[in-house]
């Protein structure tokens, strides 16, 4: 999967385009900031090098703004560390899972 990226210095976050209908329909903007990326990927990148993050999890985050997107198509995709927490995995995923997880 290729990423479409690029990191935005005024507001620290990388901004990312998803296609929720295949590259032939419409391109959605996405954006998580340096701080989640951080969390939530143990990365230490900072500036223009959090691309080479967001290139190397360019799956998870494009599920998890997929998501957002299917949940809200008007509203503007901001991912945050909630959105790679084990209680927003997809269906498939908690349906497999029989225990809970602790927080």
């Amino acid at each position: 999967m290729d990423f479409e990226g690029i990191y935005c210095f005024d507001t620290a976050t990388v901004r990312f385009a998803i296609y929720p209908d295949g590259h032939d329909g419409a391109r959605i903007i996405a954006q998580i900031s340096e701080e989640t990326l951080h969390d939530v990927f143990d990365t230490r990148n900072l500036g223009d090098r959090l691309l080479d993050t967001c290139r190397m999890h360019c799956e998870a985050l494009s599920a998890a703004a997929l998501r957002r997107y299917m949940a809200n198509p008007r509203a503007p995709i901001v991912l945050t560390i909630e959105d790679f927490s084990p209680r927003f995995a997809t269906t498939q995923d908690a349906a497999s899972s029989e225990a809970p997880v602790a927080a």
